[in-house]
Protein backbone atom coordinates (compact mmCIF):
# COMPACT_ATOMS: atom_id res chain seq x y z
CA UNK A 1 0.00 0.00 0.00
CA UNK A 2 2.83 2.44 1.34
CA UNK A 3 4.78 1.87 -2.36
CA UNK A 4 1.23 2.20 -4.18
CA UNK A 5 0.75 5.92 -2.83
CA UNK A 6 4.60 6.92 -3.38
CA UNK A 7 4.25 5.79 -6.65
CA UNK A 8 1.42 7.78 -7.22
CA UNK A 9 2.68 10.83 -5.38
CA UNK A 10 5.62 10.29 -8.06
CA UNK A 11 3.29 9.95 -11.15
CA UNK A 12 1.51 13.28 -9.92
CA UNK A 13 4.62 15.43 -9.74
CA UNK A 14 5.70 14.36 -13.15
CA UNK A 15 2.32 14.58 -14.47
CA UNK A 16 1.25 18.35 -13.18
CA UNK A 17 4.26 20.37 -14.53
CA UNK A 18 3.67 18.33 -18.21
CA UNK A 19 0.04 19.18 -18.45
CA UNK A 20 0.34 22.54 -17.17
CA UNK A 21 2.45 23.56 -19.75
CA UNK A 22 -0.08 22.27 -22.18
CA UNK A 23 -2.73 24.16 -20.63
CA UNK A 24 -0.28 27.74 -20.64
CA UNK A 25 0.65 26.69 -24.50
CA UNK A 26 -3.37 26.01 -24.93
CA UNK A 27 -4.53 29.99 -23.09
CA UNK A 28 -1.67 31.60 -23.95
CA UNK A 29 -2.51 34.87 -25.53
CA UNK A 30 -5.97 33.98 -25.06
CA UNK A 31 -8.75 35.49 -22.93
CA UNK A 32 -10.62 32.01 -21.67
CA UNK A 33 -13.75 31.79 -20.30
CA UNK A 34 -14.56 31.74 -16.22
CA UNK A 35 -14.88 27.98 -16.78
CA UNK A 36 -11.15 27.34 -18.16
CA UNK A 37 -9.85 29.89 -15.84
CA UNK A 38 -10.95 27.83 -12.74
CA UNK A 39 -9.03 24.92 -14.83
CA UNK A 40 -5.90 27.54 -14.53
CA UNK A 41 -5.87 28.18 -11.65
CA UNK A 42 -5.88 24.57 -10.53
CA UNK A 43 -3.34 24.18 -12.94
CA UNK A 44 -0.86 27.13 -11.36
CA UNK A 45 -1.93 25.77 -7.90
CA UNK A 46 -0.30 22.16 -9.01
CA UNK A 47 2.69 23.69 -11.00
CA UNK A 48 3.46 25.88 -7.48
CA UNK A 49 3.00 22.32 -5.48
CA UNK A 50 5.62 20.64 -7.83
CA UNK A 51 7.70 23.25 -8.36
CA UNK A 52 8.58 23.05 -4.69
CA UNK A 53 8.69 19.16 -4.37
CA UNK A 54 11.29 18.72 -7.69
CA UNK A 55 13.44 22.00 -6.23
CA UNK A 56 13.80 20.00 -2.70
CA UNK A 57 14.94 16.79 -4.45
CA UNK A 58 17.64 18.51 -6.62
CA UNK A 59 18.63 20.39 -2.82
CA UNK A 60 18.83 16.59 -1.19
CA UNK A 61 21.14 15.69 -3.92
CA UNK A 62 23.22 18.79 -3.93
CA UNK A 63 22.83 20.36 -0.94
CA UNK A 64 22.51 23.50 0.54
CA UNK A 65 23.19 26.30 -0.26
CA UNK A 66 23.23 25.27 -4.09
CA UNK A 67 19.64 24.17 -3.68
CA UNK A 68 18.17 27.50 -2.13
CA UNK A 69 20.53 29.05 -4.99
CA UNK A 70 19.01 26.83 -7.67
CA UNK A 71 15.64 27.35 -7.08
CA UNK A 72 15.83 31.50 -6.85
CA UNK A 73 17.82 31.49 -9.54
CA UNK A 74 15.58 29.61 -11.82
CA UNK A 75 12.30 31.64 -10.66
CA UNK A 76 14.32 34.81 -11.12
CA UNK A 77 15.21 34.07 -14.71
CA UNK A 78 11.71 33.40 -15.69
CA UNK A 79 10.58 36.41 -13.73
CA UNK A 80 12.92 38.31 -15.44
CA UNK A 81 11.79 36.88 -19.53
CA UNK A 82 7.63 37.97 -17.30
CA UNK A 83 8.62 41.37 -16.96
CA UNK A 84 10.45 41.97 -20.25
CA UNK A 85 7.88 40.46 -22.19
CA UNK A 86 4.87 42.67 -20.25
CA UNK A 87 7.34 45.76 -20.68
CA UNK A 88 7.12 45.18 -24.64
CA UNK A 89 3.60 44.16 -24.66
CA UNK A 90 2.79 47.10 -22.85
CA UNK A 91 4.41 49.75 -25.23
CA UNK A 92 5.15 52.80 -23.17
CA UNK A 93 2.62 52.04 -20.70
CA UNK A 94 5.01 49.91 -19.01
CA UNK A 95 7.93 52.28 -17.84
CA UNK A 96 7.64 51.69 -13.60
CA UNK A 97 6.68 47.94 -14.40
CA UNK A 98 10.14 46.70 -13.56
CA UNK A 99 10.73 48.69 -10.65
CA UNK A 100 6.76 47.97 -9.27
CA UNK A 101 7.88 44.13 -9.89
CA UNK A 102 11.36 43.95 -8.27
CA UNK A 103 9.99 45.95 -5.02
CA UNK A 104 7.26 43.90 -4.66
CA UNK A 105 9.42 40.69 -4.88
CA UNK A 106 11.91 42.71 -2.19
CA UNK A 107 9.14 43.19 0.30
CA UNK A 108 7.92 39.97 -0.01
CA UNK A 109 11.13 38.04 0.26
CA UNK A 110 12.45 40.35 3.09
CA UNK A 111 9.48 40.67 5.38
CA UNK A 112 7.25 38.11 4.06
CA UNK A 113 9.07 34.93 3.19
CA UNK A 114 11.25 36.24 6.47
CA UNK A 115 8.39 36.53 9.03
CA UNK A 116 6.83 33.89 8.05
CA UNK A 117 10.08 31.43 8.62
CA UNK A 118 10.53 32.76 11.51
CA UNK A 119 7.28 32.53 12.78
CA UNK A 120 7.01 28.82 11.83
CA UNK A 121 10.22 28.43 13.33
CA UNK A 122 9.77 30.25 17.02
CA UNK A 123 6.87 28.71 17.28
CA UNK A 124 7.98 25.19 17.18
CA UNK A 125 10.96 25.90 18.70
CA UNK A 126 11.02 29.05 20.70
CA UNK A 127 14.16 30.96 18.78
CA UNK A 128 15.23 30.73 15.33
CA UNK A 129 18.83 29.97 15.39
CA UNK A 130 21.08 30.94 12.03
CA UNK A 131 24.62 31.74 10.49
CA UNK A 132 25.00 35.74 11.15
CA UNK A 133 27.92 35.75 8.91
CA UNK A 134 25.81 34.71 5.79
CA UNK A 135 22.77 36.08 6.13
CA UNK A 136 24.38 39.31 7.21
CA UNK A 137 26.31 39.42 3.91
CA UNK A 138 23.42 38.57 2.06
CA UNK A 139 21.00 41.00 3.56
CA UNK A 140 24.37 43.69 2.77
CA UNK A 141 23.99 42.64 -0.84
CA UNK A 142 20.57 42.54 -1.05
CA UNK A 143 20.68 46.46 0.59
CA UNK A 144 23.69 47.97 -1.73
CA UNK A 145 22.02 46.53 -5.13
CA UNK A 146 18.45 48.25 -3.85
CA UNK A 147 20.13 51.07 -2.84
CA UNK A 148 21.93 51.51 -5.99
CA UNK A 149 19.23 50.51 -8.60
CA UNK A 150 16.14 51.72 -6.39
CA UNK A 151 16.97 54.67 -4.83
CA UNK A 152 19.59 55.94 -6.18
CA UNK A 153 17.41 57.39 -9.57
CA UNK A 154 15.32 59.47 -7.31
CA UNK A 155 18.32 61.43 -6.79
CA UNK A 156 20.14 62.07 -10.29
CA UNK A 157 19.82 65.00 -11.95
CA UNK A 158 20.90 64.33 -15.27
CA UNK A 159 17.98 62.80 -16.78
CA UNK A 160 14.61 64.75 -15.52
CA UNK A 161 12.09 62.60 -12.98
CA UNK A 162 13.26 59.29 -10.96
CA UNK A 163 15.52 57.92 -13.82
CA UNK A 164 19.13 56.95 -14.92
CA UNK A 165 20.99 58.46 -17.43
CA UNK A 166 22.53 55.61 -20.27
CA UNK A 167 25.67 55.31 -18.60
CA UNK A 168 24.27 55.40 -15.03
CA UNK A 169 22.20 52.67 -16.04
CA UNK A 170 25.07 50.65 -17.90
CA UNK A 171 26.92 51.52 -14.17
CA UNK A 172 23.62 49.80 -12.14
CA UNK A 173 23.43 47.09 -14.72
CA UNK A 174 27.27 46.51 -14.37
CA UNK A 175 27.34 46.52 -10.70
CA UNK A 176 24.15 44.38 -9.99
CA UNK A 177 25.99 41.70 -12.01
CA UNK A 178 29.09 42.05 -10.39
CA UNK A 179 27.66 42.22 -6.71
CA UNK A 180 25.40 39.42 -7.55
CA UNK A 181 28.03 36.96 -8.76
CA UNK A 182 30.42 38.06 -6.06
CA UNK A 183 27.84 36.58 -3.68
CA UNK A 184 27.23 33.26 -5.48
CA UNK A 185 31.12 32.98 -5.94
CA UNK A 186 30.93 33.43 -1.72
CA UNK A 187 27.94 31.52 -1.09
CA UNK A 188 29.20 28.26 -2.66
CA UNK A 189 33.09 28.35 -2.45
CA UNK A 190 34.75 30.50 -0.32
CA UNK A 191 32.74 31.02 2.11
CA UNK A 192 29.85 28.04 2.02
CA UNK A 193 29.82 26.75 5.82
CA UNK A 194 28.10 30.26 6.62
CA UNK A 195 25.18 29.63 4.71
CA UNK A 196 24.32 25.86 5.59
CA UNK A 197 21.99 25.58 8.17
CA UNK A 198 22.05 25.20 11.89
CA UNK A 199 20.41 23.21 14.62
CA UNK A 200 18.67 24.70 17.41
CA UNK A 201 21.79 24.16 19.55
CA UNK A 202 24.04 25.89 17.37
CA UNK A 203 25.74 23.02 15.17
CA UNK A 204 26.15 22.63 11.27
CA UNK A 205 23.32 20.53 9.61
CA UNK A 206 25.99 18.51 6.87
CA UNK A 207 23.12 16.20 5.63
CA UNK A 208 19.64 14.93 5.94
CA UNK A 209 20.42 12.29 8.45
CA UNK A 210 20.01 8.91 7.29
CA UNK A 211 17.96 9.66 4.78
CA UNK A 212 19.52 8.39 0.90
CA UNK A 213 19.91 11.02 -1.80
CA UNK A 214 18.61 10.89 -4.54
CA UNK A 215 20.34 9.36 -7.50
CA UNK A 216 22.00 11.44 -10.14
CA UNK A 217 19.33 10.56 -12.91
CA UNK A 218 16.22 11.47 -10.64
CA UNK A 219 18.20 14.85 -9.76
CA UNK A 220 18.41 15.39 -13.67
CA UNK A 221 14.72 14.57 -14.04
CA UNK A 222 13.86 16.93 -11.08
CA UNK A 223 15.90 19.43 -12.82
CA UNK A 224 14.32 19.10 -16.06
CA UNK A 225 10.51 19.02 -14.20
CA UNK A 226 11.56 22.01 -12.27
CA UNK A 227 11.92 23.76 -15.32
CA UNK A 228 8.19 23.09 -16.90
CA UNK A 229 7.00 23.87 -13.58
CA UNK A 230 8.75 27.15 -13.55
CA UNK A 231 7.95 27.94 -17.07
CA UNK A 232 4.08 26.96 -16.11
CA UNK A 233 3.68 29.65 -12.78
CA UNK A 234 5.50 32.78 -14.61
CA UNK A 235 3.28 31.70 -17.72
CA UNK A 236 -0.29 30.85 -15.87
CA UNK A 237 0.37 33.87 -13.97
CA UNK A 238 0.04 35.81 -16.97
CA UNK A 239 -2.62 34.50 -18.32
CA UNK A 240 -4.20 34.84 -15.29
CA UNK A 241 -3.33 38.99 -15.11
CA UNK A 242 -5.96 39.93 -17.53
CA UNK A 243 -8.32 38.58 -15.06
CA UNK A 244 -6.59 40.17 -11.66
CA UNK A 245 -6.19 43.31 -13.76
CA UNK A 246 -10.42 43.24 -14.30
CA UNK A 247 -10.65 42.64 -11.18
CA UNK A 248 -8.56 45.05 -9.32
CA UNK A 249 -10.52 48.07 -11.70
CA UNK A 250 -14.10 46.24 -10.65
CA UNK A 251 -12.61 46.43 -6.90
CA UNK A 252 -11.50 50.62 -7.33
CA UNK A 253 -8.01 49.82 -6.54
CA UNK A 254 -4.97 51.22 -7.96
CA UNK A 255 -3.21 49.24 -10.62
CA UNK A 256 -0.15 48.90 -8.90
CA UNK A 257 -1.79 45.57 -6.87
CA UNK A 258 -1.86 44.13 -10.12
CA UNK A 259 1.93 43.68 -9.84
CA UNK A 260 1.63 42.52 -5.91
CA UNK A 261 -0.49 39.64 -6.99
CA UNK A 262 1.39 38.24 -10.04
CA UNK A 263 4.07 38.84 -7.66
CA UNK A 264 3.07 36.77 -5.03
CA UNK A 265 1.90 34.27 -7.36
CA UNK A 266 5.03 33.97 -8.67
CA UNK A 267 7.05 33.47 -5.58
CA UNK A 268 4.81 31.03 -4.34
CA UNK A 269 7.18 28.17 -4.77
CA UNK A 270 9.99 29.85 -2.82
CA UNK A 271 7.41 30.79 0.27
CA UNK A 272 6.30 27.14 0.51
CA UNK A 273 9.72 25.66 0.22
CA UNK A 274 10.86 28.19 2.96
CA UNK A 275 8.15 27.42 5.06
CA UNK A 276 8.44 23.77 4.60
CA UNK A 277 12.67 24.20 5.69
CA UNK A 278 11.76 26.24 8.76
CA UNK A 279 9.19 23.42 9.48
CA UNK A 280 12.32 21.26 9.96
CA UNK A 281 14.55 23.34 11.79
CA UNK A 282 16.57 24.88 8.69
CA UNK A 283 15.92 28.45 9.04
CA UNK A 284 19.05 29.43 7.89
CA UNK A 285 17.51 27.29 4.38
CA UNK A 286 14.97 29.44 4.47
CA UNK A 287 16.91 32.84 4.94
CA UNK A 288 18.97 31.95 1.95
CA UNK A 289 15.63 30.90 -0.24
CA UNK A 290 14.16 34.68 0.89
CA UNK A 291 17.36 36.87 0.63
CA UNK A 292 19.00 34.74 -2.45
CA UNK A 293 15.71 35.45 -4.35
CA UNK A 294 15.41 39.34 -3.68
CA UNK A 295 19.06 39.98 -4.73
CA UNK A 296 18.42 38.13 -7.65
CA UNK A 297 15.20 39.62 -8.86
CA UNK A 298 17.53 42.98 -8.32
CA UNK A 299 20.79 41.63 -9.29
CA UNK A 300 19.38 39.59 -13.10
CA UNK A 301 16.13 42.16 -13.61
CA UNK A 302 18.19 45.33 -13.60
CA UNK A 303 21.03 44.39 -16.45
CA UNK A 304 17.85 42.33 -18.28
CA UNK A 305 15.49 46.00 -18.08
CA UNK A 306 18.96 47.88 -19.03
CA UNK A 307 19.57 45.77 -22.55
CA UNK A 308 15.88 45.31 -22.95
CA UNK A 309 15.87 49.54 -23.05
CA UNK A 310 17.75 49.50 -26.47
CA UNK A 311 14.63 48.50 -28.29
CA UNK A 312 11.62 49.37 -25.88
CA UNK A 313 9.24 52.43 -26.35
CA UNK A 314 9.12 54.71 -23.39
CA UNK A 315 11.48 55.92 -20.45
CA UNK A 316 12.54 53.50 -17.98
CA UNK A 317 11.62 54.71 -14.14
CA UNK A 318 13.39 52.52 -11.59
CA UNK A 319 13.51 55.77 -8.76
CA UNK A 320 11.52 54.78 -5.71
CA UNK A 321 9.01 57.41 -4.74
CA UNK A 322 8.90 58.73 -0.88
CA UNK A 323 6.61 56.51 0.88
CA UNK A 324 8.12 53.22 -0.52
CA UNK A 325 11.60 54.39 -0.01
CA UNK A 326 10.66 54.91 3.68
CA UNK A 327 9.55 50.93 3.85
CA UNK A 328 12.80 49.80 1.86
CA UNK A 329 14.91 51.80 4.53
CA UNK A 330 12.65 50.40 7.26
CA UNK A 331 13.04 46.66 6.36
CA UNK A 332 17.06 47.03 5.93
CA UNK A 333 16.87 48.19 9.34
CA UNK A 334 14.93 45.91 10.95
CA UNK A 335 16.35 43.42 9.01
CA UNK A 336 19.85 43.99 10.09
CA UNK A 337 18.42 44.33 13.90
CA UNK A 338 17.10 40.52 13.50
CA UNK A 339 20.17 39.44 11.52
CA UNK A 340 23.47 40.46 13.57
CA UNK A 341 22.30 38.26 16.94
CA UNK A 342 22.07 34.93 14.53
CA UNK A 343 19.04 34.15 16.61
CA UNK A 344 15.22 35.66 16.58
CA UNK A 345 12.05 35.39 18.49
CA UNK A 346 8.19 35.57 17.71
CA UNK A 347 8.86 39.22 18.30
CA UNK A 348 11.01 39.61 15.15
CA UNK A 349 8.63 37.51 12.99
CA UNK A 350 6.03 40.24 13.78
CA UNK A 351 7.92 42.88 13.09
CA UNK A 352 8.87 41.64 9.33
CA UNK A 353 4.55 40.46 9.05
CA UNK A 354 3.82 44.30 9.67
CA UNK A 355 6.25 45.41 7.39
CA UNK A 356 4.77 43.40 4.11
CA UNK A 357 0.88 44.39 5.69
CA UNK A 358 1.96 47.70 5.87
CA UNK A 359 3.53 47.89 1.93
CA UNK A 360 0.58 45.57 0.82
CA UNK A 361 -2.05 48.64 3.15
CA UNK A 362 -0.49 51.29 1.00
CA UNK A 363 -0.19 49.71 -2.51
CA UNK A 364 -4.61 49.15 -1.58
CA UNK A 365 -4.63 52.86 -0.30
CA UNK A 366 -1.83 54.84 -1.55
Amino acid sequence: MEFGVRWSAARWYVMVPVVAVGVLAATWGREPPTGVMALVGCCLAGAVLAAVHHAEVIAHRVGEPFGSLALALAVTVIEVALIVTLMADSGGKGATLARDTVFAALMITCNGIVGLSLLVGTLKRRVAVFNAEGTGAALATVATLAGLSLVLPTFTTSTPGPRFSSAQLVFAALAALVLYGLFVATQTVRHRSYFLPLTSTGEVVGAEGHVEPPTARAARASLALLGLALVAVVGLAKVTSPTIERGVAGAGLPQSVVGVVIALLVLLPETIAAVRAARRDRIQTSLNLALGSAMASIGLTIPAVAVASLWLKGPLVLGLGATHTVLLALTVTVGTLTVVPGRATLLQSGVHLSLLAAYIELALSP
